[in-house]
């Protein structure tokens, strides 16, 4: 009986030039991850699925997810032909990715969607995938960077989308890259939303939220920070 290999390929038809092209996946019985982090990073003893979220055209490097966009304006077009396609060297990403094979399909993901204006939450997603990256590697500096850019976009998604049943996830996680990056003040607030709103009733975020609370006054007494009124019970 022959073993199954951990990834497999399927077809995409590439939404800017229509080549169709090759692109590999984790199966799904080997998507199991030792551990988990708060913000919902995930650690594989094999193939990391993360890896290969992003699609990527050989032929003109257009660069998508599952959640991009599903069509593509003429301007977009245009605008991809002469910010990517044109200066791009035809490479394949079907089969294997290293970190450096991952880092490249997701910042390449990063430029197609800002160049045609694409939803703000699929970019906040991308920022937060490379800062995993840069976790994965310990690349502190550069993790810390782009956790910052992912919770400037999803403050943006908030902004855009306001408080509501469905939003408990985003919020709580605005509350841990707070506390990720150090603005504990801004973590307490954001962490406070989910417990408090009696709009919010998704269990998990709110026992979620309730913990990395915990995490963060500890985090506050150990760095002689004034913990505010709510956190001194």
């Amino acid at each position: 009986m022959s073993t199954l290999e951990p990834l497999y390929s399927i077809k995409i038809n590439c939404l800017h030039c229509e080549q169709d092209f090759q692109s590999s996946r984790v199966r799904t019985s080997f998507k199991k991850s030792v551990r988990n982090d708060a913000d919902f990073c995930s650690y594989y003893k094999e193939e990391n699925p993360d890896y290969y979220v992003v699609r990527v055209c050989p032929k003109c490097g257009y660069a998508s997810t599952e959640n991009s966009a599903t069509r593509l304006t003429d301007n977009q077009r245009k605008e991809i032909t002469t910010k990517v396609s044109a200066r791009w060297v035809e490479r394949d990403f079907n089969g294997h990715r290293d970190w450096d094979n991952a880092l490249e399909t997701y910042k390449l993901a990063l430029v197609c969607a800002q160049i045609i204006g694409d939803s703000e939450r699929l970019i906040a997603s991308i920022l937060h995938h490379i800062a995993w990256l840069y976790r994965y590697k310990g690349d502190i500096e550069q993790e810390q960077r782009f956790l910052r850019f992912c919770l400037d976009s999803y403050i943006l998604v908030y902004e855009h989308e306001g408080i509501g049943a469905n939003n408990a996830r985003l919020l709580y996680l605005i509350g841990e890259l707070n506390r990720r990056v150090g603005d504990f003040n801004q973590a307490v607030l954001w962490f406070s939303r989910v417990i408090n709103d009696k709009k919010i009733m998704d269990a998990s975020m709110i026992r979620a939220s309730r913990e990395q609370w915990a995490v963060l006054r500890e985090q506050m007494i150990a760095k002689k920070v004034d913990l505010p009124d709510e956190m001194k019970q």
